[in-house]
């Protein structure tokens, strides 16, 4: 491969990195002024969607499979963009208790990104792959019952994306 070659590769790997970024959580939108058409036009097509009684739209992306993060668009009934807002923080994963309801961990959390079952035990279980600081890979699993209802949350370092070293 000659010098020509490996410099338009390296100009198309920078430009993908540069669009890869952009995708990855720093889309141009404004709260406030930024339509739905806006956003989806900077985000992409929503992996979820949701719709609240008060007419606010809630609107789902994650960086599955290989990233770590949902961020949701809060879109109001007029569809002007309320608010983007993180969901695997800290916060919000302690926050996930026995008892509650597959639609509250949904709205929480947002989608999974794999969803598996256990039928020995008669579970269902919803697997979030996040990020507890910016260096520490963690995973969480919710587990639920047949009637929808967590049963059991399971929470951890990501043995599989970073292996101990011990």
């Amino acid at each position: 491969m000659g010098r020509d070659s490996v410099t338009r590769w390296s100009g198309m790997l920078a430009a993908v990195a540069v669009a890869g970024c952009a995708a990855m959580g720093m889309p141009k939108v404004v709260p406030g002024k930024s339509s739905e058409a806006d956003v989806v036009a900077a985000m992409g097509k929503p992996a979820m969607e949701l719709k609240r009684p008060n007419g606010d739209r809630l609107l789902y992306y994650t960086y599955y499979p290989w990233g770590r993060k949902v961020t949701v668009a809060t879109l109001g009934a007029d569809g002007v963009l309320r608010g983007l807002e993180p969901r695997l923080t800290s916060d919000n994963i302690y926050s996930i208790k026995q008892g509650m309801k597959e639609q509250e961990v949904r709205e929480l959390l947002g989608p999974p990104r794999e969803i598996s079952r256990l039928p020995i035990q008669d579970l269902v279980v919803w697997e979030y792959p996040w990020m507890k600081s910016s260096t520490e890979k963690r995973i969480l699993w919710v587990h639920f019952s047949r009637d929808g209802v967590v049963a059991k949350i399971v929470e951890m370092h990501d043995e599989v994306a970073e292996p101990s070293t011990d």
